[in-house]
């Protein structure tokens, strides 16, 4: 999806289209999370951008989409621009001599980080 949303149309309260527009990105992640995975792929990863236009977006994280588009209202953007593209995502498996960090809560309700071998 490469979309320009306008923010500000006439005869509409702002936050009502504020929120028709984060109402439209979520239903567009989930929709494109429930299509069919190809054989070698483990889930839908998501190249994403955020911006007052296409030329400005900046690349951000799939959590921080709906927070870019608040920090630019905050600043008073007549539109946004977003642009979402779907791309396979690969689990990447971790070596079975990396540690890993266990946290064990003792009596008092403190933390005892303890590393333990991968099984």
């Amino acid at each position: 999806m490469k979309k320009n949303f306008p923010l500000q149309i006439e005869g509409k309260n702002p936050d009502r289209v504020l929120e028709a527009v984060k109402h439209e990105i979520r239903k567009y992640f989930k929709r494109e999370r429930n299509r069919a995975l190809p054989i070698d792929v483990d889930f839908w990863d998501f190249d994403c951008k955020v911006g007052l236009t296409a030329d400005s977006a900046a690349v951000v994280k799939v959590s921080a989409v709906i927070e870019g588009i608040d920090a630019l209202v905050k600043e008073g953007a007549a539109s946004v621009y977003v642009e979402i593209l779907s791309k396979h995502g690969i689990r990447v498996i971790r070596p079975e001599n990396d540690p890993i960090i266990i946290e064990r809560v003792d009596d008092a309700g403190f933390a005892n980080p303890q590393t333990a071998p991968r099984r």
